[in-house]
């Protein structure tokens, strides 16, 4: 990270130690309370004592396996979606409109996802409730273990519903290069057919940028908190939100066994990981022993067609649930088995949003905060290094998505101890930070893509007429951006609202937003504000995006006018 003559690369040193600092430090704090030293609480002796407890907990094992098995099968299932949807379908009408419906998909936090999910199969939810009491005879809601079952099936699902849309952009985003449609052209020519050319030829080239996000959801599934608590099991529950309960124990020795579990944790994602890279090995060993045999596999309009269903059943299941969460925030009265409510007001509905005004102040302020100042670092990073250019650009984008590709549970225990430390804890400036942590490697993910495709003429022709850099970066880099800029800006925001666990834990219960008290009221009774609070989660990305696609339309308006006088 040093320039060419020795001087230091400043906007990288920074965001490494933004992005690595937190991480090293927080894996510190977990680890030595791991191994029973937590000096503030009288614990000043190395032990193993806190695993010994750990693995005496009855129950341990079916929770790391439910954290494992269905993280992995959550998104191993969403990158072959999405991979087998691509290869029948990419460049067709049909492509282009499942995308335009699956982008939006992405801007609704995890949280909202599995509220609205939990409203649609829920043994009293509308699934049930559109085949009552005509088909299935119930005028009760069943006595079905739908969700919270033991093997995390609702969970998964949700987990799925999620995943796929953020891994299509990342692959949609890996397809953007020259001569696809050449590549499609000649397996055509060649007699083989349309998956096969794409799982043959064009999967091996971009699948190299799919694989960090891949590994990054991997990290994710296999220990996720918010989705967990509203659709996963409960006796037990999966690993992660078991160190929660932990964590929150009257007994602080209790933080003890729950910074072991957080190295438990990594452990398991760390497992996972390594599973599906080996998973990965086999699959290209198949892969070329098909493309060996010869094979053209020609007809294959039937998986087309089944690589379309798995897509289409995400959209309606997402629309549906979103459109419960609206129905459900409006809805006075609607008891079983009615399909829709009998009486619908908006009396509570206000009431519930004059009460959230502090959460949802918080939501924003963290969402703005975090978004501009996560864009903007990523401007500076990307204009300051030039960094298509330098040749240690890997090492510093895995510094980028480290936190990423960490559970967060694992180093969350430890920077909450470090952010207590000095005296952060608890304060609206200690989560902004570790939001960011988590902020930032989107914003670079989305921008740097963008920032690499401009033309370099524009620069060099700006810098012979005696232009400075800095004039060069206001006056035609950024407005030649606008666009994406706005949209990272707006991906920020999305990511920013969904934080539950950093808000939960390094907030330490002061910092309340439409996250943390959504999660706790899907746990409770009351669907109505578990609904409002989900729909709040919803409307504040979903009001990014919608400027996103109007500033520019704004700024440009004399674009065409211009134009026409030339």
């Amino acid at each position: 990270m040093i320039r060419q003559g020795g001087k230091p690369d400043v906007p990288s040193v920074l965001i490494a130690l933004l992005m690595a600092g937190p991480v090293v430090a927080g894996l510190a704090g977990t680890a030595l309370p791991a191994f029973g030293y937590l000096p503030v609480l009288g614990f000043e002796t190395f032990s193993l004592q806190p695993f010994q407890a750990l693995f005496a907990e009855p129950g341990l094992a079916t929770s790391a396996w439910i954290s494992f098995s269905t993280g992995l099968v959550a998104s191993v299932l969403s990158l072959a979606i999405v991979l087998v949807f691509m290869a029948g379908w990419y460049g067709t009408r049909t492509f282009g409109r499942v995308s335009r419906f699956l982008s939006p998909i992405l801007s609704i936090p995890h949280a909202a996802a599995a509220i609205g999910l939990a409203f649609l199969i829920a043994p009293s939810g509308f699934f049930v409730r559109l085949l009552s009491p005509w088909m299935t005879g119930w005028d009760r809601p069943p006595d079905l273990l739908i969700l919270n079952d033991p093997d995390g099936f609702a969970m998964t699902l949700g987990l799925v519903a999620k995943e796929v849309p953020f891994l299509f952009l990342m692959t949609l985003a890996a397809m953007n290069r020259p001569h696809l449609g050449a590549y499609f052209k000649a397996g055509a020519t060649l007699g083989y057919g349309r998956m096969a050319t794409f799982f043959l030829i064009i999967l091996p080239q971009i699948y190299p940028l799919v694989r960090l996000p891949m590994l990054a959801v991997i990290a994710y599934a296999t220990s996720v908190v918010d989705v967990a608590e509203i659709l996963g099991p409960t006796t037990p529950r999966p690993l992660a939100p078991q160190l929660i309960v932990w964590m929150n124990d009257p007994d602080l020795s209790m933080r003890l066994m729950a910074s072991a579990g957080a190295l438990l944790q990594l452990t398991i994602s760390a497992l996972a990981i390594t599973f599906y890279l080996v998973l990965e090995k086999f699959a290209g060993i198949a892969f070329k022993s098909s493309a060996l045999t010869g094979k053209r596999f020609r007809q294959d309009r039937n998986g087309q067609i089944a690589s379309l269903l798995p897509m289409l059943l995400i959209l309606v299941l997402m629309a549906l649930s979103t459109g419960l969460l609206v129905l459900w925030s409006v809805a006075k009265s609607w008891w079983f088995p009615a399909a829709f409510p009998q009486v619908l007001s908006i009396d509570r509905a206000v009431n519930a949003v004059l009460m959230a005004g502090p959460a949802l102040s918080a939501t924003l302020t963290l969402a703005l905060l975090s978004g501009v100042f996560a864009t903007a670092s990523t401007l500076w990073l990307l204009e300051a290094r030039g960094f298509r250019k330098k040749r240690d650009s890997k090492k510093l984008k895995m510094l980028i998505f480290l936190p990423l590709l960490l559970p967060q549970i694992g180093f969350l225990f430890g920077l909450q101890m470090l952010f207590l430390a000095t005296g952060l804890g608890g304060t609206l400036t200690s989560v902004l930070l570790s939001h960011l942590i988590f902020v930032f490697p989107y914003a670079f993910l989305a921008l740097s893509d963008p920032w690499n495709r401009l033309d370099p003429r524009y620069e060099k022709a700006a810098a012979s007429l005696g232009i400075s850099r800095s004039m060069i970066f206001w006056k035609i880099q950024l407005p030649l951006l606008l666009r994406p800029v706005l949209v990272t800006l707006a991906v920020c925001i999305a990511i920013s609202v969904g934080q539950y666990l950093p808000t939960l834990m390094i907030g330490g219960g002061r910092i309340e937003t439409v996250t943390t008290e959504s999660v706790a009221l899907a746990s409770g009774g009351n669907r109505q504000y578990a609904a409002l609070y989900g729909l709040l989660q919803l409307l504040v990305p979903l009001a990014g995006f919608t400027l996103v696609a109007l500033i520019p339309n704004l700024v440009h308006r004399n674009r065409s006018a211009l134009q026409m006088r030339g």
